[in-house]
């Protein structure tokens, strides 16, 4: 059984870096044809798709953060990461990591377009 677990802090000051890791349990992410994102919820809205990293390790991102975001992967621990600069309180959310086996890229996803999810963490940007 495939298990993701986001880390990483709570609160973070508005043109920080927020940095926040997934792990992964029960399968590799170097695993052929599974890709791996990072999706969040702000309050109030739906699941908005942030970025993806390949089995392979290519990456692709949500036009409208791609300056800001990027993810990185540690396959000695089976671990991705993502980070996003300049954050701002329109940042502040809950932040899921999860795996499909299929690459998607629309802009607002499902629970159900990815198999396996983490539980989320919150992220709030406050000074």
């Amino acid at each position: 059984q495939v298990q993701l677990q986001e880390s990483g802090p709570g609160l973070v000051k508005p043109s920080q870096t927020l940095s926040l890791t997934c792990t992964v349990s029960g399968g590799s992410i170097t695993t052929n044809m599974k890709y791996w994102s990072w999706i969040r919820q702000p309050p109030g809205k739906g699941l908005e798709w942030m970025g993806t990293i390949s089995a392979s390790g290519n990456t692709y991102y949500h036009p409208s953060l791609k300056s800001r975001a990027s993810i990185s992967r540690d396959t000695s621990k089976n671990q991705f990461t993502l980070q996003l600069s300049s954050v701002t309180p329109e940042d502040t959310a809950v932040y899921y990591c999860a795996r499909a086996s299929v690459l998607l890229l629309k802009p607002w996803v499902s629970k159900s377009d990815y198999g396996y999810w983490g539980q989320g963490t919150q992220v709030t940007v406050s000074s």
